[in-house]
């Protein structure tokens, strides 16, 4: 399949290039170094029309498609990925209330998300509950006409920052079949009873806010539900569908921005009197290293043009998602390579591509989950 973007979209990958160059370089190694995010940015990109571009306009998007939101993405990670994160992950569950809200959560909470005024987080993960959603055990237990929710996740984006969340609970304990145990329910975070702090020293997404959360009988009206009760399991695997071909942008950025650093390096790096660019086991990585971010961003392109199709692919999207992430840590990984030492030294612009690609691999499903789904639906198998 040929991918020739059109005007508009070569117009707004550009304007996405020309923002992230020029808003993030200059400042994105201290706030990685600090761990902290400068908010004028994401209100910048608000302002600019880059956030949740998916969305129906009459709810604040531009009614465009996920193939522009990735054009978008992939250009601000290939600058730097822990301020990508911080910037996407507002509207980072946005899919979910556009495909399953009523028409009253739609008009209250999306405007405000595309306009830069609220964050928002999706809280499905919790100690002894990651890959396997299915073991997620906070409670949600119907009283008076309100859900009273008790339970803890982890790893939770936005989890200090976030104004709402949409919380996965279980609702009923007793269902004989275990995926229709679970509900989806929207959780503002200045309730009562809600707890959460930061994690500090990660690895990977420094500028980003990840953390743990505590809902200690955090009460939210019943119309709070999102979609049908239920259904929660069901729901959150269409969201994996969607926002896992987003996964695979930020891979695709990051490997770009990998590779434009050792390009200029072996250019300009001299050794036995030529430039490392004449070597041809030099030119052999690059040429891998080129290929392997092709065929990446073909893959998702593709996955991001299905689900504008409107046929959704899980096997499609866990590709996707699995081998962007995997080229996004080889390309990173050789870029260190080819800088020798210097790769190692933060100054130098590129080690923070390997540190940030990582992380990739993990969230959003691990790529050992993604090699399940893919291996399922080749092979007709359930479970």
């Amino acid at each position: 399949m040929a991918f020739t973007l059109t005007k508009e979209q070569i117009d707004i990958q550009r304007a996405a290039r020309e923002f992230s160059e020029g808003e993030f370089r200059p400042i994105a190694r201290e706030l990685d170094s600090k761990e902290m995010f400068d908010d004028r940015l994401w209100k910048k990109a608000a302002q600019l029309g880059f956030l949740a571009v998916f969305l129906d306009e009459q709810y604040g998007g531009l009614g465009l498609g996920y193939l522009e939101q990735c054009l978008i993405i992939e250009e601000f990670a290939r600058v730097d990925l822990g301020i990508t994160h911080a910037i996407e992950s507002t509207f980072f569950g946005t899919q979910l209330i556009q495909l399953l809200g009523t028409e009253k959560q739609k008009e209250t909470y999306l405007p405000p998300i595309c306009q830069g005024q609220m964050r928002m987080g999706v809280a499905i993960t919790e100690p002894d509950a990651g890959s396997d959603v299915t073991s997620v055990s906070t409670a949600a237990i119907k009283e008076n006409g309100e859900y009273v929710i008790t339970g803890n996740k982890i790893f939770i984006t936005n989890a200090t920052l976030a104004d709402f969340l949409i919380v996965l609970c279980v609702t009923n304990p007793d269902h004989p079949k275990k995926h229709e145990r679970f509900s989806t329910i929207l959780v503002e975070t200045n309730r009562p009873g809600y707890e959460a702090n930061a994690f500090h020293g990660k690895l990977s997404l420094r500028p980003s806010n990840t953390g743990e959360v505590a809902f200690k009988g955090v009460r939210v009206p019943q119309d709070h539900l999102l979609g049908k009760e239920g259904r929660g399991f069901y729901n959150i695997m269409e969201f994996f569908n969607r926002t896992r071909v987003q996964v695979a942008a930020l891979g695709v950025g990051t490997a770009q921005g990998a590779l434009d650093k050792a390009v200029a390096h072996v250019r300009r790096r001299q050794q036995f009197g030529n430039p490392l660019g004449a070597f041809q086991l030099v030119q052999g990585k690059i040429a891998e290293m080129v290929t392997m971010t092709e065929a990446a961003r073909s893959i998702c392109y593709r996955a991001a043009s299905k689900l504008d199709s409107g046929a959704a692919d899980p096997a499609l999207s866990s590709m996707a998602k699995w081998y962007c992430a995997e080229v996004a840590v080889k390309v990173a990984d050789e870029a260190i390579q080819l800088h020798g030492g210097y790769g190692i030294l933060e100054e130098y612009d590129v080690a923070h591509y390997w540190r940030n690609a990582k992380v990739l691999e993990i969230f959003e499903g691990s790529k050992e989950i993604e090699k399940i789904i893919i291996g399922r639906k080749i092979l007709g198998r359930k479970e």
